[in-house]
C-alpha cells in the first residue's frame, strides 16, 4: 500500500496560512531593512564601514529568509536558486543601470541636465551601501514576502497590484517624498521588479535592477533616490527644467520619462511571463481546477529558462 504524505500537524498549518505568514516574515524583514538603514545612518561618512556592515546584515537577513521559508513553509527556497543567479543578477543589473542612463541621455538631449565637471572617484563608494541594503532588503520584503504569498493566495493580479500599490506608498515616508512620485514607482519600478520576478520566478533579477538603477542613480549621475538620498556622486551636473520632465525633489523616479521607460519594460517582462505560464490562478481556482505546485503555485517550472 502506497503511503501518503503526512499532514502536518495543526499548529504549524496555522503558521503556513497565508496572512499569518505575510504577518510573521514580513514584519521581521521590515524590522532588518529598518535597521539596515539605522547601521548605514550611524556610520555615515565611513562608506567602507558601511558596506562590511551591510554585507553581513544582508547575509544574515538571506540566513533568515531560507530558514522561514525552509522550516514554516516546509519547501526549498526556489526563489533564491543559485542555477540562474549569475545571469539574471547581470541581466537585472545591465537593464538598471541602462536604464536610468536612458533617462538620463534623454534629458541631456532636451537640455535640461548638463555636465558641469565631475567629482573625485571616492564620490562614487558612499553609494555602495545603500544600493545593496535596498536592493536585497527591498526585493526580500516586498518580491519575496508581499508578493509572493499574495500571489499564492489570491493570484498574480491582484499580487501585483497590492504590491505595487504598498511599494510605492511605503516611499512617502522619505524626507522629499511626493505622492506623484509614490504614485509613479508603484506603477514603474512596482511592475517592472514584480514582472523580473514573473518571469524567473526568482530574485535575482529584481535585486539586480533594484540596486544598479539607485547606484548609477545617486553614484554616478548625482540624482535624488526617491525623495531621500541625495548626495554628489561623480558627475556634478545643472539640471533645469520642469518637475514633470526631472521630478523635482523627488528624483527622476517621479519623471514622466522614467515613467515611461520602466513601464514599458515591465509590460514587456509581464508578457514574456504569461508566455511562459508564469501567471498564478487564485488559490481557490486552482484548487477547483486540480491545479497545484510543490508551492502552492500554478507554475510551470521554477528551473532556468
Amino acid at each position: 500500500m502506497e503511503n501518503l504524505p503526512s499532514r502536518p500537524p495543526m499548529w504549524l498549518q496555522g503558521l503556513q496560512w497565508p496572512p499569518v505568514r505575510l504577518a510573521m516574515i514580513g514584519f521581521v524583514m521590515l524590522m532588518m531593512l529598518m535597521q539596515s538603514n539605522t547601521f548605514m545612518v550611524q556610520a555615515k561618512g565611513q562608506p567602507l564601514l558601511q558596506i562590511a556592515i551591510v554585507i553581513a546584515w544582508a547575509a544574515l537577513g538571506f540566513a533568515v529568509y531560507c530558514g522561514y521559508v525552509r522550516y514554516v513553509e516546509r519547501r526549498p527556497v526556489t526563489e533564491l536558486g543559485l542555477a540562474g543567479m549569475t545571469r539574471e543578477l547581470g541581466i537585472g543589473l545591465a537593464i538598471g543601470a541602462g536604464l536610468y542612463t536612458g533617462c538620463v541621455l534623454i534629458l541631456m538631449v532636451m537640455g535640461i541636465y548638463r555636465i558641469d565637471g565631475f567629482n573625485p572617484l571616492a564620490f562614487m563608494l558612499p553609494a555602495v551601501a545603500m544600493a545593496l541594503s535596498s536592493g536585497i532588503f527591498e526585493e526580500l520584503l516586498f518580491r519575496g514576502v508581499l508578493f509572493r504569498i499574495v500571489e499564492e493566495w489570491l493570484g498574480s493580479w491582484v499580487s501585483l497590484i497590492a504590491s505595487s500599490v504598498v511599494f510605492g506608498m511605503v516611499h512617502l515616508a522619505n524626507p522629499d517624498a511626493t505622492l506623484t512620485g509614490a504614485i509613479f514607482i508603484s506603477v514603474e519600478a512596482g511592475l517592472l521588479l514584480a514582472a523580473a520576478y514573473m518571469l524567473t520566478r526568482r530574485l535575482w533579477m529584481s535585486m539586480g535592477f533594484h540596486m544598479a538603477w539607485n547606484y548609477t542613480q545617486s553614484a554616478i549621475f548625482s540624482g535624488i533616490v526617491s525623495g531621500g538620498v541625495s548626495d554628489p556622486g561623480l558627475i556634478r551636473p545643472t539640471i533645469e527644467g520642469p518637475d514633470a520632465l526631472t521630478g523635482g525633489s523627488f528624483g527622476l523616479e517621479a519623471s514622466l520619462i522614467a515613467f515611461l521607460l520602466c513601464t514599458t519594460t515591465g509590460i514587456v517582462l509581464l508578457i514574456m511571463a504569461a508566455r511562459r505560464g508564469h501567471i498564478v490562478l487564485p488559490s481557490w481556482q486552482r484548487q477547483r481546477a486540480g491545479i497545484a505546485s510543490a508551492d502552492g503555485q500554478q507554475v510551470r517550472e521554477n528551473r532556468p529558462n
